[in-house]
């Protein structure tokens, strides 16, 4: 079965954190985007599209975002889904870093 080497491990974080990065500034703009067209009274981001942003990776952003702009932190049920959303991506980091460090 093939190995990542540690050089290899960390060759591949780097880019792992940059995308993750570059997806929470987009759902934090996103969230903004989002505000500012509620308060002009224009048409809105789709919440499904707010919520697959969460999904890939944007949840700290989101949940940042609702706190920065008071946006959507009310909204129901959409502030359980993307709770949800940011346990099941907090439990899958803490199985995934468990499962990393068994012999």
């Amino acid at each position: 079965m093939w190995q990542a080497t540690e050089g290899q491990n960390e060759i591949m974080i780097i880019p792992a954190i940059a995308l993750l990065v570059l997806v929470n500034v987009w759902t934090i703009g996103t969230f903004w985007i989002d505000k500012n067209r509620a308060i002009a009274g224009a048409r809105r981001v789709r919440e499904s599209d707010l919520l697959w942003l969460a999904v890939i990776g944007g949840s700290p952003g989101a949940l940042l975002a609702r706190q920065w702009f008071r946006h959507k932190a009310r909204k129901e049920p959409f502030s359980t889904r993307l709770l949800l959303i940011a346990v099941a991506q907090l439990g899958a980091i803490i199985g995934l870093t468990v499962f990393a460090l068994l012999p």
